[in-house]
Parts: structure tokens; sequence; C-alpha cells
């Protein structure tokens, strides 16, 4: 889920005419799921580094350009310094790649703010050992990236979405944990289709349903005193194959003033 808000955030930020980079530490990236996704992977800056020193440099490079919008950072887990990966498999390394992080950012926070980039970090959760009380899940690369971070959202998957006996997607829900320049503790929840990314159809018709553009009854929904489908996913099915529709209900919910 966390890959594919950011490739969602990158075709968004190419849209508007930006440029975005994408540095895949975890050498991970799929192209033509990011294509599919509405990336244009053409005119994608990929840079798939050997060490989490040489990720690092290269981010700070492309802010320094100023010729870049977006970096994408996928992950910090796989930062991994170069000491650790030229050692030995048994060697201790500990604290080293907290260290890496905490220099890092010192020097990138200076840069970001003298640029117009933004730069994404997308980090993975790790459960404290031996916690009894509070939250035991931390975040790896130690806590500099949590105090110089201006915006922190949380990724979870809630439910699964099926089609009969077939899995088709996640349910997803992105809260903010933190947040330096709007109120924090914000939430949304969203559908991630597999090979397809975060549905738009969903949700266009869950706001549409929410702000009785489109009215729900019992299990069918209509629009216009019209039955459009019966259950969400047949709807949501409807919705895509009448591109006006869910087009002309978009215009409908961004108009809706917000409270």
């Amino acid at each position: 889920g966390k890959t594919t808000v950011c490739l969602h955030l990158i075709a968004e930020a190419q849209k508007a005419g930006g440029t975005a980079a994408f540095i895949d530490a975890e050498h991970a990236l799929d192209p033509a799921y990011a294509k599919r996704i509405g990336v244009d992977v053409e005119n994608l800056l990929l840079s798939q580094p050997d060490n989490g020193e040489q990720a690092l440099e290269i981010a700070e490079t492309l802010v320094r350009s100023n010729a870049v919008d977006l970096v994408v950072v996928d992950s910090v887990a796989a930062l991994v310094p170069r000491a650790e990966i030229e050692g030995d498999m048994g060697d201790s390394h500990m604290g080293l790649q907290a260290r890496l992080m905490s220099q890092a950012l010192r020097k990138l926070t200076g840069v970001i703010n003298k640029s117009k980039a933004t730069v994404i970090f997308i980090n993975q959760i790790r459960m404290k050992i031996g916690v009894m009380f509070g939250n035991p899940e931390t975040t790896t690369g130690g806590n500099a990236l949590k105090f110089y971070a201006s915006v922190r959202m949380d990724i979870r998957r809630i439910s699964q979405i099926k089609q009969g006996e077939d899995i088709i997607g996640n349910r997803t829900r992105v809260k903010v944990v933190k947040n330096k320049i709007a109120p924090p503790f914000r939430q949304a929840e969203f559908d991630i289709m597999y090979n397809k990314g975060i549905s738009k159809s969903g949700d266009v018709l869950d706001l549409a349903a929410d702000m009785d553009i489109v009215e729900k009854s019992g299990a069918w929904y209509a629009y216009k005193g019209e039955k459009i489908g019966q259950g969400r996913e047949a709807t949501k099915k409807y919705l895509e194959d009448n591109p006006k529709i869910l087009d002309e209900l978009a215009k409908k919910v961004s108009e809706m003033p917000k409270d």
C-alpha cells in the first residue's frame, strides 16, 4: 500500500507538469505496475543504489539541483550502510543505520527547505521486543526521521475486498500522525485494487453516498432516481464502465462545501 500511494503521488506530480524521482533501495519497483497506475515511466528518474550512503547522496544531489519536484525513497529499511554490506555476515553493526539517517537528514533538511522539492521516505513498522505496556510498534532507522519529518502518515490494510471467493484488493486506512503544515490526526479510507492501484470509482462512490449525491437504500445505489448498481463492487464497476457519470459525480463531490 505504501509504495502504491507514492506511485499515485508521482503520477499526479507528473500530470501537473512536475518531475519526479524514485530511489529504489529495495530494487523492487515494477515498471509495468507503475505504468498501470498512471506513472510516466519514460520520464521518471529512477535510481537503484548499492547502499544507504549512495541513496541519500543521490537524494541530496537531486534536491540541490532544483530540477525535481518530488523524490521518493523506498524504503528506509533498505538503506543499508556501506560498512554493513562490506562486512561479514556475523558482524555487529548496532546503530549504524540510525547514525547514517541522522547525519543525512541534518544535511537534507536545510537543502529541502531552500528548494521546491518534496522528499518522501517510505518506512516499515517493526515490533519492539519485551514491551509490556504502551505501543510495541516502532519504525526502522532511529528517531531522526520522526523528528525532521513535516508530515508522517500511517498506512494500514484494514480489510480485504472480495469478489465471490477471490480477494481482489485491500481496504486501506491512512492516518496523519504528525503534521507541521496542517491539522494532524485526519484520516482517510480507500480501496487499493490488485494490479490497478487506488480505486477512483470507489472513492467517488463513497464520498457521493456520504454527501447524498448518490442515494443508498439497502444494497442498492441510485443516482438521479435511477438504480445504478446492487452492492458496492457492482456499482464501482458501473461507474468504471460509464466514465461520464463517474466524472460528473467527481465534479459534484469536489464542488460540495467542505466542513
